[in-house]
């Protein structure tokens, strides 16, 4: 993806708004919140251990990266309890959906004072049409590169997602006419994640629910937190 910094746009209570100023959108997505809670001293112990060592920002991002897509079970491929929200919950906890996932890399990298932020795609759930649902992943703004979208949702046969920049390797392509990779990048999770993570306790019931979204844009409605 091709978006800088200096123009960039950003979804907020179903606006779209533009950001003038580099420090504005720095901001927006280095910000500690309730979801992404980078401060929490678990997290933030993490972060420092994974950036041990390094000093350019692409080799603390993919340390982070690759931990997260290794290390933190995605909750269907192993079947593991509890579903996971907050990034300090799906650390301490070493597992989560994609969603949850990308929640805890979003607070390791602005840590690591990495601006990233939020994408989704929409996805067969079965790869064989409907049903469909969001799938979330992140971008990550690389000083030398600009927005990089990156997919921790964890590897299995099939899925090869990798940190390659400048070139995505995402872990789904598009196969169906109602699937899309949506073009926004949020400085926050959707609001539709975040209620269903909420909502059921276990890996299975929120595999009977996951989250969808059918419109062509994410700023079609009031839809980030």
């Amino acid at each position: 993806m091709n978006i800088r910094l200096s123009v960039y746009y950003f979804i907020c209570r179903g606006r779209r708004q533009t950001l003038g100023s580099r420090e504005q959108i720095v901001e927006e997505f280095l910000k500690a919140t309730e979801i992404i809670d980078w401060t929490q001293p678990l997290v933030s112990s993490k972060a420092r251990e994974l950036s041990t060592g390094l000093t350019r920002a692409e080799d603390i991002a993919r340390n982070c990266f690759e931990w997260v897509r290794d290390e933190i079970q995605h909750s269907s491929d192993f079947k593991r309890n509890p579903v996971t929200c907050r990034a300090s919950d799906v650390l301490a906890a070493g597992t989560g959906y994609c969603y949850a996932k990308s929640h805890l890399l979003a607070a390791l990298l602005r840590a690591n004072g990495i601006p990233t932020g939020f994408c989704y795609q929409r996805l067969s759930i079965d790869d064989r049409g409907a049903p469909f649902s969001l799938h979330g992943l992140n971008a990550v703004h690389l000083p030398e590169i600009g927005w990089y979208r990156v997919d921790c949702r964890g590897n299995k046969m099939g899925v090869d997602a990798q940190f390659t920049p400048p070139l995505e390797r995402l872990a789904f392509r598009l196969v169906f006419p109602e699937e899309r990779s949506f073009s926004e990048i949020l400085p926050d999770p959707l609001r539709v994640v975040i209620v269903a993570l909420r909502r059921f306790r276990t890996w299975d019931e929120l595999y009977k629910n996951l989250p969808d979204w059918a419109e062509s844009s994410l700023s079609d409605s009031d839809v980030s937190i």
